[in-house]
């Protein structure tokens, strides 16, 4: 029965060409990653933006703050969900289709939203979800396809640092483009337009992977019986999840209403909030190609669980003693050590399992944000009683986030190494 189930998982997976030499790149494959990476700038634009619309949505839709946690974090329960998805279909059809559909899901699912009415946006939130499973996933695997093994990290760091570009921008230059220049609602028109434009591109440019998949759509997700049967899957997701859901929460969200309760004005609290983003530009880059260097992956990660603990209580509990800018800066290239775990993910696993590996870190990471936010909308609002957000609102409410840093760190340290210098060390031994 074992060697059938292996002869079926095998079938369903395309056969890709050789892996590339140690110093070698393949260049189609990399070419095609580039694209998606614009793919997930933008949909991660499009992840942060309704942080600094929160007056114009909530006027819009009639909502409470519970009631916009709860539609903008429709967004996570289909990301979750279909994480899994786009890593079984890249698996089972390679790159050029699954990514394609995922970004003409996020284009017409932008443009849902821009529609203003509260049915529209709840649908459109949904698709983005579905969507933007593809981007990161996506990209994971081309990389894996085009990269050698030895800078894997860091061009995963890369892809991120395009991610996480985006979501600096949606911040800080969406801000003055709906308070200025266009409205809310054609914001999300134009950019559903740019990614149709993005879709077509990668239909032209991505490589199509040799290999007829066989058997039914369902074998597919033949390789998931492989991930989600080692526990070391599980321990790469959680910490993941815990490190992403300060920011994609309690910056992405809340993070401007926050400075809001300390007196500081709109335009400054945007531009505040923003430092956590770019603290992803520069520090999942920077961390990816320090575990590729040392060798090591745990360390690197411990380390920015301590620097994000360090600086979030700063920000939170002390917010004059750091600088204005620095605090988030800091806790944003700490935060870019939660990209090391995907590829952690993809070295417990085996080789022929990579998308599913990606898909299923996608959705343990992100499902855990799809429950934390509106229940920490609703925190928020149970402790304000209905009243004007407080600081001490926040703070109470904003040690649901150190006790995901501590956690994170703890469950650290039963990850198993998989960095360059033990594999090394274990075949010399």
């Amino acid at each position: 029965m074992s060697t059938r189930l292996a002869e079926v998982r095998l079938s369903a997976t395309p056969k890709p060409a050789a892996k590339p030499a140690a110093t070698g790149v393949r260049w189609p494959f990399v070419w095609a990653w580039l694209f998606v990476c614009v793919f997930y700038f933008v949909q991660y634009a499009l992840r942060s933006a309704p942080g600094v619309m929160m007056p114009e949505l909530t006027s819009a839709f009639g909502l409470t703050a519970l009631g916009v946690s709860s539609l903008l974090g429709l967004y996570f329960y289909t990301y979750s969900v279909f994480g899994l998805v786009a890593g079984a279909s890249l698996d089972r059809y390679g790159a050029k289709l699954p990514i394609a559909v995922g970004v003409f899901c996020v284009a017409a699912g932008s443009i849902l939203f821009g529609l203003g009415s509260i049915g529209s946006a709840e649908a459109g939130r949904l698709l983005q979800g579905a969507g933007s499973a593809f981007a990161f996933t996506g990209a994971v695997f081309l990389a894996a396809h085009g990269f050698s093994d030895r800078w894997l990290a860091t061009a995963i760091g890369f892809t991120q640092f395009f991610g996480m570009l985006g979501g600096f921008a949606g911040q800080l230059a969406v801000d003055p483009l709906v308070h200025g220049l266009i409205t809310w609602q054609s914001f999300w028109i134009y950019a559903g337009v740019l990614l149709a434009a993005i879709a077509v591109c990668l239909l032209i440019i991505t490589p199509v992977q040799t290999g007829k998949p066989q058997g039914s759509v369902w074998t597919m997700f033949e390789p998931y019986k492989v991930v989600l049967t080692n526990p070391q899957s599980y321990l790469c997701g959680f910490v993941g999840g815990l490190m992403f859901m300060p920011t994609n929460i309690g910056d992405m969200i809340w993070g401007a209403p926050f400075l809001g309760s300390l007196g500081v004005d709109h335009a400054h609290a945007i531009m505040r909030s923003s430092m956590v983003p770019l603290g992803w530009v520069i520090g999942c880059p920077l961390l990816g190609y320090a575990a590729d260097r040392l060798g090591r992956r745990k360390p690197v990660v411990l380390l920015g669980t301590v620097l994000m603990l360090l600086s979030l209580v700063g920000l939170i509990y002390t917010p004059g003693l750091l600088p204005p800018y620095i605090g988030g800066l800091a806790f944003g290239i700490g935060s870019g050590a939660a990209m090391i775990p995907y590829t952690m993910i993809k070295e417990v696993n085996p080789d022929n399992v990579k998308g599913s590996a990606a898909g299923a870190m996608n959705f343990l990471v992100f499902i855990l944000s799809a429950l934390l936010a509106p229940a920490f909308g609703g925190l928020l609002q149970r402790l304000s009683g209905g009243q004007p957000l407080t600081v001490e609102d926040f703070q109470m409410a904003d040690l649901v986030w150190i006790g995901a840093i501590v956690l994170a760190f703890i469950l650290t340290f039963f990850i198993r190494e998989t960095g360059s210098a033990v594999r090394t060390s274990a075949k010399t031994s």
